[in-house]
């Protein structure tokens, strides 16, 4: 007995949960395909920005200018500017109040920038949790439909007196599909979620590295006239 062993062939015989496996499982590999294209321009974006920001910044200029141009600019201010914008903010707001001690003015810029930081490493982190989930659960759901489709093989051998290989291998073949497909979504989305979760520790570490710096530069200024500008 001749057999069509291709692999279409083998996923259209399956039975309809092995089916319905292989396609939760293309969908998942998708999905993840789709945030790791996504993560990936969002990533590189975000390294150059505090790239060009970190540059803009140490270049001696007058911080009160780059605040005011960060202001007007209309955009929401992400990454490492959204972190001086809000430290900068919080800093001429407190320094001008009276009665706040320089600890206190000192203190309520780094919370401002310590806000700014956790919601940018919130953005960044967005759907890597997706991607944690396709790598860990994939396999186990491949498994499953493997199992399912090696038990219905076996399970009709019981109704045959003579058992040869020809007549398991087909659903044997189609079930072990199952696995092939989880393996297929877990590993990209493993290796995406290794390599992203790395560069956005990166990033937060870069983004801590700038707030005491900034912080340094802004305890020199406390109490400073207005009129005197704020340099790095």
């Amino acid at each position: 007995m001749n057999h069509d062993m291709s692999i279409l062939r083998l996923i259209l015989d399956a039975s309809v949960l092995v089916q319905l496996v292989m396609l939760s499982l293309l969908m998942a590999s998708v999905a993840s395909w789709a945030v790791i294209f996504k993560k990936r321009r969002l990533l590189g974006d975000a390294r150059q920005a505090a790239d060009e920001f970190e540059k803009r910044f140490w270049s001696g200029g007058d911080l009160s200018s780059m605040y005011q141009g960060l202001s007007r600019s209309g955009q929401p201010t992400l990454g490492m500017a959204g972190i001086f914008e809000s430290g900068f903010r919080e800093f001429g707001r407190l320094n001008r109040q009276d009665g706040l001690t320089s600890a206190q003015v000192l203190e309520g810029a780094r919370r401002a920038m310590r806000v700014a930081q956790l919601r940018e490493v919130d953005r960044l982190e967005q759907s890597l949790g997706m991607l944690a989930t396709v790598g860990s659960t994939s396999p186990y759901v491949g498994l499953f439909g493997t199992v399912w489709g090696i038990m219905n093989s076996f399970r009709a051998l019981g109704n045959v007196q003579s058992a040869t290989l020809a007549m398991v291998a087909p659903g044997i073949a189609e079930a072990l599909i199952a696995t092939a497909m989880g393996l297929f979504a877990a590993i990209p989305a493993v290796i995406a979620y290794n390599r992203y979760a790395e560069q956005v520790g990166r990033l937060e570490l870069r983004y801590d590295t700038f707030m005491d710096e900034f912080s340094s530069i802004l305890q020199r200024h406390l109490r400073r006239p207005d009129q005197q500008p704020l340099e790095t």
